[in-house]
């Protein structure tokens, strides 16, 4: 009796693992025609069929296009702060974070890019996305001028900077810079674009190294 249930319980992990690769294989598959298509013109047949799947075969997995996009975000959440949260001990700290968030996105363009396209898209009505981004932007701008804040208090800047607008200004830059890189990227140094900016910030708040 007692092999037999650790027998089944084997079957059940190998079961488990299976459907985490096999949701993992669908989620980029998803990611590469969200980058091609946008997520309105993706059509969820296409990516059942660039992992081998029937569309019964992916809905099992992911009942609606809907689900598939949010397990997406989700995913980029979890990514994102394990990968920001190393980077926020302090304002010069996190401002090199910035610079390294960039060189690690320099080496996935197609999940960067489809995350723009995403991002673009969300500003349309009843877009499913719309709440996440606006949380993201709204979130990323407060974690920012929050560490701002901390060092006007530590008086290791000076207390007249602004801080949610020296956050704005940040994002701002970071956005730009990534578009042109998109557009680009042969041509386009997006990693050096903002190193150079937070070397010039760094400098005009008396934080250079």
């Amino acid at each position: 009796m007692a092999e037999q249930k650790v027998e089944q319980d084997e079957k059940r992990r190998r079961r488990s693992r299976k459907g985490e690769e096999r949701r993992a294989e669908i989620l980029a598959a998803a990611m590469r025609r969200f980058a091609e298509d946008g997520y309105q013109n993706a059509a969820i047949g296409d990516i059942a069929q660039d992992v081998g799947l029937s569309l019964p075969g992916l809905l099992h997995h992911f009942p609606t296009k809907v689900d598939l996009l949010l397990a997406i975000l989700a995913k980029r959440d979890l990514d994102s702060a394990d990968f920001v949260g190393h980077y926020r001990s302090d304002l010069s700290g996190l401002l090199k974070g910035m610079v390294e968030i960039f060189r690690r996105n320099a080496g996935m363009i197609e999940v960067v890019r489809a995350f723009a396209i995403l991002n673009a898209e969300s500003l349309m009505k009843d877009h499913p996305a719309k709440a996440w981004f606006l949380d993201r932007a709204t979130e990323m701008q407060k974690d920012i001028a929050a560490t701002f804040e901390r060092a006007i208090a530590d008086g290791a800047i000076d207390k007249r900077i602004d801080s949610k607008a020296t956050a704005a200004e940040l994002i701002a830059v970071m956005d730009g810079l990534q578009m042109l890189w998109l557009r680009d990227p042969d041509r386009f140094d997006m990693v050096g674009g903002l190193e150079a900016y937070v070397a010039r910030l760094l400098a005009s708040l008396g934080l250079e190294d």
